[in-house]
């Protein structure tokens, strides 16, 4: 199931896999299948299949970090943002959804050391 989850994890697919997933869970755990399965992922030790694909897009951009720039090497000008990773200009929302484009955007949401 996560095979190249970091290429498809944001597609349409991913919602009907998670679907998949939920319906595992419950016929494991042999709860009725409108109930919540969040407490029993957690229980399992079994992420949904959004937190994997977060998780791997903040793997490729720590694993990759000679691939992205940071505000800071881009301009000399003291902002809030300049820890964060450069984000390029694009106006392609193929490109925006694509696996640098939004692995930038999810490590930038995190919170800074500061």
């Amino acid at each position: 199931m996560t095979y190249g989850l970091i290429f498809w994890g944001n597609s349409h697919y991913s919602n009907i896999i998670f679907r998949l997933q939920k319906r595992i869970i419950t016929n494991i755990v042999g709860i009725r299948g409108r109930d919540s399965g969040r407490e029993h992922f957690y229980k399992l030790k079994i992420l949904p299949i959004q937190s994997q694909y977060i998780i791997s897009l903040l793997l490729f951009v720590i694993n990759n970090r000679d691939y992205f720039k940071v505000n800071s090497e881009i301009h000399n000008i003291n902002t809030r943002t300049k820890s964060n990773q450069h984000q390029p200009i694009s106006k392609l929302s193929t490109y925006q959804k694509g696996t640098y484009y939004s692995g930038i955007r999810v490590f930038n949401s995190l919170p800074s050391q500061t």
